[in-house]
């Protein structure tokens, strides 16, 4: 049966392990895991720099070769179905990445598909840069059980919840940080589903102080993702008390890290002291995304 990796619900701790110790070494260069002659096909909806940029190198680099799809210019945009899409591409390729906007749409495809599907983003999760993230705390802080983990801002979307489903599964405390309106919380039944799985606690705070107080990990986003531009003056407003700061952050670990998985709109979310201060990784991070999608890639594709 193929694999495919459309989130980190339901994937065991040994899994997200296994794509953190395969990207380690390949970064390290002890392991060549070679995808000679392998495809694979990248379909996008939505823009992207870094998602586009780090798969396409990491199949290079792997020795094979990555195709760009936009959906627009493709048949799915003018009226074929994801499952003819599907059954198509798996007669051409090794694999497909996909960066979406609904989540539903990445698992019809995988329904359909007979080579795996790697989730690039959708609305519900971000499973390459939340193990990509993963990878740079190990990196910085040897470990990820034990952490606390404060994801601040916009609690309601991808990043939050693959944070919440990576970090907790592999034993960290994950503490997300956001408004009490419920347009920003998490959803209740995401939650419950996510507490059944996780290692860690997971909790919900309304305070940005006490929500990053003691924290090893500061995490954050933009405010208004793809899609929320209309909403952006409301967002701006409501989020303004969540804003990764240089005074918000003496409230955390004297030696925390801080994190935000780019594009950043500096200013916003987060101040240009912040992200390119002594506690920041950011950079590492983005490099991370490399790394691990080659490691995911060779695992899914080449059966390291």
């Amino acid at each position: 049966m193929v694999k495919h990796l459309l989130g980190l619900m339901g994937v065991p701790a040994t899994e997200m392990e296994h794509y953190i110790e395969l990207a380690r070494n390949i970064k390290s260069k002890k392991v060549k895991p070679i995808l000679g002659q392998k495809t694979l096909a990248m379909l996008f909806e939505k823009s992207s720099t870094r998602t586009r940029v780090s798969f396409e190198t990491g199949m290079t680099q792997l020795g094979g070769h990555a195709i760009f799809l936009d959906i627009k210019t493709s048949q799915l945009g003018r009226g074929e179905t994801i499952a003819d899409t599907a059954r198509t591409l798996s007669r051409y390729v090794d694999g497909v990445m996909v960066r979406l906007y609904k989540h539903s749409d990445a698992e019809e495809l995988a329904k359909h598909s007979t080579v795996p599907i790697i989730n690039g983003l959708t609305d519900f999760e971000h499973p390459c840069q939340t193990l990509g993230d993963m990878l740079t705390v190990v990196e910085h802080k040897g470990k990820i059980n034990g952490l606390k983990v404060a994801f601040v801002g916009d609690c309601a979307f991808n990043m939050s919840n693959s944070t919440i489903l990576g970090f907790g599964t592999l034993g960290a405390d994950v503490t997300v940080v956001c408004p009490d309106k419920d347009e920003y919380k998490p959803k209740a039944e995401f939650l419950a589903k996510a507490r059944k799985q996780v290692k860690g606690k997971i909790s919900v705070v309304h305070d940005p102080v006490e929500g990053v107080k003691g924290a090893d990990v500061i995490h954050t986003d933009v405010w208004a993702s793809m899609g929320q531009e209309s909403e952006k003056e409301k967002r701006l407003n409501d989020l303004r008390p969540f804003q990764l700061n240089a005074d918000l952050l003496k409230n955390a670990k004297p030696d925390h890290i801080v994190m935000h998985c780019l594009p950043a709109h500096r200013g916003e979310e987060i101040t240009n002291d912040v992200i390119d201060g002594k506690h920041s990784i950011v950079w590492d991070q983005a490099e991370n995304r490399l790394h691990i999608q080659k490691a995911i890639m060779a695992s899914l594709m080449g059966g390291y």
